[in-house]
């Protein structure tokens, strides 16, 4: 037996008469056998000081070095506020904070003690700070949550106590992820439910695609969990979060592909195995390279420095290749075991003609075939005009920002700000060699925007000391982030700064070089792929062009919504990188589909123009269907606390519906047509396809009614 042969009957074993039962075996003994590894991965994520930074920052450097002093355990503060409004602290609000004091004692990491109470200057404010330790068997999130019972407990009449500060910030971040893979799940699971319902109106074949991307699910969540365990795989609460989504929305898109093709099949071919063999074969190349590209363009997400952005990058092509296991062996052997009668009450009969549901893209495509530059031109305006907005993109949010709903640090941080230098919660932290401490202390002291310089801790062997240094500035402003580049030229290699304020400033500069380092990885990627698929340099350049001009249209749109619809005040740095990644990737996608039917419409019937019409009017509905699934699912993420979140899901989700109705419907179709045959070179379709219906204009293509395609004829 062959290689080629070989690699066929693997490819069509879900469509076997004995092998289906086999592989449905196999996957029902993976799930339960592996099932209790998929509720683990919450143990594997890492959610230290360092997960959401530039791998080799300074500020993570910092963070690094500051485990010399303590071991594996860090020191984060947490800051409790004591308030009255715009009246005076009380004797009985410094008697409270005094006894909030001696309880918070016990929560304070070891060897340290809380300090304070420390009384504002205009008298209307008291604050403690209470060092909290990370790591180990601590978890910071319980202890500031008790924190916070004790300092609401017994307060004063009229006495208002907040518990904020870095640990108070990291909490509410932590929150934000606390149960979300099963809240996403759910929501996503319902949301896919509902669409396929109403894509099949079948009381039973949309569970078929939900059962196996359920099977998706757990074995995504099963690897993921076994390569952070043992492959240091980076995963974060962010990229557990969106990989749900991920996997839901990809997955469901190869059902509908697969599904599709099926039906097709059955209304030529008799014997449903025969069917789904042939569709198998037909439509997996289409999904192999879909699959293929997203997870691709994902993974080159590992040469970002930011390392939220890798672990989403290489988690989520975990999820993806997951993913497309299941669909292309889960879902075929399902729809062969179940037989022609899971389509009911729209059951394919054997030589009869498909319903016409293709009529609407039958008269799309005969509108484009009339006036393809006139199509394609208007498309690029259309798009250009949203691209516009991008211009305008204001990028960076504050630590309020951040949240949809203003969180309880996010108050303290306020309330710390009206009445004590604002940087006071959350002072800059210097580490330093201890024999040039007092030259850096100096040094700090003459910076601008800095209020004071303390020195704080020494290693055991007394070779590194650190400083406290307070800002004049709210930690999360602009003039403390220039109050930290400033402070970093005062004190050169004598000493690494970090901090809250150090690692925003590290972020927004590592979320420029990341832009400029994996744009031209991903785009290259993705352009090597479509080059093997459609064995032309042509087609992938225009493809490739049109993606990156949806991507630029929906930040723009996106951008319009976030600043008068949603009320944001910004773009959080990640976002254009993330974003592009996903577009390009999941663009690429529906134009995957769209010409590899065009390319074997093309290739057996010889003509360009007429395999260009065939493969938009065949495969016009499930790619609409497939897109309208994918931008729901995404579009669960603007429910989302966080806005980073609810920004990406806006951004994805827009993109994805400007790729399924304009760039996908008009713009590439009418494109192909314009351009004629030269859109395959150098392969040689580009030689053999009909001249006559290839030129520009393609004045000779035949109406899209008049086109019949390839696999729906009776055979």
């Amino acid at each position: 037996m062959s290689a080629r042969s070989a690699a066929r009957r693997l490819v069509t074993a879900p469509a076997g008469r004995r092998s289906k039962w086999l592989i449905l075996g196999a996957w029902l003994i993976m799930a339960v056998a592996l099932g209790p590894l998929a509720g683990k991965l919450g143990d594997v994520e890492d959610t230290g000081a360092n997960a959401f930074l530039p791998r080799g920052a300074e500020s993570a450097q910092v963070n690094t070095e500051l485990e010399k002093f303590r071991g594996e355990d860090e020191i984060i503060p947490a800051v409790a506020v004591y308030t009255r409004g715009s009246a005076r602290t009380t004797a009985a609000d410094a008697a409270k904070a005094r006894a909030d004091r001696a309880d918070f004692a016990a929560h304070a990491a070891p060897g340290e003690q809380p300090s304070g109470p420390l009384p504002a200057e205009d008298g209307r404010a008291l604050m403690l700070v209470v060092p909290l330790a990370t790591g180990g068997d601590t978890d910071i999130t319980d202890t500031l949550k008790e924190l916070r019972t004790v300092a609401a407990a017994n307060a004063p009449p009229g006495l208002d106590v907040r518990v904020g500060g870095p640990a108070g910030s990291l909490t509410d971040n932590v929150e934000v992820f606390d149960d979300l893979d099963v809240t996403l799940m759910l929501a996503t699971g319902s949301v896919v439910a509902v669409l396929l319902l109403i894509t099949y109106r079948s009381p039973l074949l949309w569970l078929l695609p939900l059962l196996s991307v359920g099977f998706a699910a757990v074995l995504t969540q099963v690897a993921t969990y076994l390569l952070a365990r043992y492959a240091e795989l980076p995963v974060d609460p962010q990229s557990a979060g969106i990989l749900m989504v991920l996997v839901f929305g990809v997955g469901t898109d190869y059902a509908l592909l697969l599904i599709a093709r099926y039906r097709e099949e059955l209304h030529g071919i008799e014997d449903r195995h025969v069917a789904m063999r042939i569709a198998l074969r037909r439509s997996g190349p289409a999904v192999l390279a879909s699959a293929g590209t997203i997870a691709a363009g994902l993974a080159c997400l590992a040469f970002a420095d930011i390392n939220s952005s890798r672990s989403l990058g290489l988690v989520g092509a975990v999820g993806v290749v997951c993913a497309f296991l299941a669909m292309v062996t889960v879902l075929p052997a399902l729809l062969v075991c179940t037989g022609r009668w899971v389509f009911w009450p729209f059951v394919p009969r054997h030589a009869t003609q498909p319903r016409r549901a293709r009529a609407v893209w039958s008269r799309i495509g005969t509108l484009i075939a009339g006036r393809p530059r006139w199509s394609w031109l208007l498309s690029i305006g259309v798009t250009a005009l949203l691209a516009l907005s991008a211009a305008g993109v204001d990028l960076g949010l504050t630590e309020e920002q951040k949240f949809q709903d203003k969180p309880e640090s996010v108050v303290a941080q306020e309330r710390i700000s009206a009445h004590y230098p604002p940087g006071a919660s959350d002072p800059a932290t210097l580490v330093v060699p201890t024999r040039d401490r007092a030259e850096a202390a100096a040094a700090a002291r003459d910076v601008p925007g800095v209020a004071s310089v303390r020195p704080e801790d020494r290693t055991d062997d007394g070779r590194l000391s650190t400083l406290a240094v307070t800002l004049t500035h709210a930690p999360d402003s602009e003039a403390a982030k220039d109050t930290v580049e400033a402070l970093r030229s005062a004190v050169g290699s004598k000493a690494l700064v970090g901090g809250t304020t150090a690692e925003e400033l590290d972020t927004r500069q590592a979320a420029g070089r990341d832009l400029r380092t994996v744009i031209p990885i991903v785009l290259g990627v993705v352009l090597l792929v479509l080059v093997w698929l459609l064995r032309s340099l042509v087609a992938p350049l225009m493809l490739l062009a049109t993606v990156v001009l949806s991507f630029f249209g929906a930040l723009g749109a996106s951008n319009l919504l976030f600043e008068h619809v949603l009320g944001f005040a910004g773009v959080d740095w990640t976002i254009p990188l993330m974003g592009f990644v996903f577009l390009v990737a999941l663009g690429i996608d529906y134009n995957i589909f769209l010409m590899t039917r065009v390319r074997e419409e093309v290739a057996t019937g010889g003509r360009h123009a007429k395999g260009v019409l065939a493969g938009l009017t065949t495969t016009g509905g499930v790619i609409t269907s497939a897109g309208v699934v994918l931008a729901a699912t995404f579009a669960v993420f603007a429910a989302m606390p966080l806005v980073m979140m609810a920004q990406l899901g806006v951004l994805v989700g827009l993109g994805v519906l400007l790729d399924t109705f304009l760039v996908r419907t008009v713009l590439v179709p009418s494109l192909a047509l314009d351009l004629g045959r030269v859109l395959w070179w150098p392969s040689t379709l580009a030689r053999t396809a009909d001249a006559t219906d290839g030129g520009p204009g393609t004045r000779g293509a035949e109406p899209a009614d008049a086109i019949r395609p390839r696999a729906t004829q009776h055979r």
